[in-house]
């Protein structure tokens, strides 16, 4: 017998008001705290949301983020200017609208890495005060910031990709471990940069970073294992997609077909499902030991 659940990826669509809060705070005309208190109304509104529809699992819609992603350059110090082209960058389809491009922003990390504050205790803490149901709450995959180190601009801070990706692991197992400290059961790394591989054009640029994609897919993993360690009564999800901007996709389907070479839970789009890591012997580096990582598709 299939047993079958569903819970929301993450992110929600964030209401006007709140978009308009939000560009008020920034040119000064709102006060935070009167912002927070339209922030905080809409998270209210997105869990009343899913559980009216009788989601078992909630998130809070991730609607105090930028981005899905944004949380840890707000977070931590480090990185150049950046803005929200920083996480939408590259070419969408869509066969009904039509392609859309946004170009690579001048973005890079430029110092050493220094985590300021938590990039979620804030969504937990407000959230599961609201909500009776299980709170998922949404970390980055680690390597998904490898766009962020440039040749050029990153070497003075960390002379090499791997480098900098290290520390980006290591602040986002800090914050896992002060979220299960907080009581978080359900955690979910974002991995869209996982299935941009069997894209040529993508597969083109992150190689040009140093590496083949097999060797970015075994970085990753070792990164991933990294973060979601040994946490008895954690649940983890993984989120693989093809990315969503204005209705469009962000990885181009070229041949017709799933890529032959790329792994099961990369084949068909997109999944969600628990992913679960197992020490193994080998001579990999002893900070992110080779760990065996299972993803079954949905």
């Amino acid at each position: 017998m299939i047993e079958a659940r569903a819970d929301v990826v993450g992110s929600l669509l964030r209401p006007p008001e709140l978009l308009e809060a939000r560009e008020r705070m920034e040119n000064g005309e709102l006060p935070v705290p009167e912002f927070k208190a339209v922030e905080d109304a809409a998270v209210d509104h997105v869990l009343a949301l899913q559980e009216e529809a009788g989601m078992d699992v909630v998130t809070d819609g991730e609607v105090r983020r930028l981005s899905f992603q944004s949380q840890l350059t707000a977070a931590v110090d480090g990185f150049a200017e950046w803005g929200l082209d920083a996480f939408l960058w590259g070419n969408w389809q869509s066969d009904e609208l039509g392609p859309m491009n946004v170009e690579r922003p001048p973005i890079a990390v430029v110092e050493k890495l220094r985590r300021r504050r938590s990039l979620s205790g804030e969504e937990l803490v407000y959230a599961r005060r609201r909500t009776t149901k299980t709170l998922k709450v949404t970390l980055p995959s680690p390597s998904l910031f490898a766009n962020f180190w440039d040749p050029e601009r990153s070497t003075s801070a960390y002379a090499t990709l791997e480098e900098f990706l290290g520390d980006v692991a290591e602040i986002l197992r800090e914050e896992a471990d002060e979220l299960t400290a907080l009581g978080a059961t359900y955690l979910q790394l974002d991995a869209p940069q996982y299935p941009l591989l069997v894209d040529e054009g993508y597969k083109a640029f992150y190689e040009s970073r140093g590496w083949p994609a097999k060797r970015w897919l075994e970085l990753g993993l070792e990164l991933d294992n990294h973060v979601i360690a040994d946490r008895p009564g954690v649940t983890f999800g993984f989120h693989l997609c093809r990315g969503n901007q204005a209705s469009r996709w962000s990885q181009a389907d070229t041949t017709g077909s799933p890529s032959a070479s790329s792994p099961p839970c990369m084949q068909g789009g997109s999944c969600s499902s628990t992913t679960t890591s197992a020490p193994e012997a080998s001579n990999r580096s002893p900070r992110f030991p080779r760990t065996r990582s299972w993803c079954s598709g949905s």
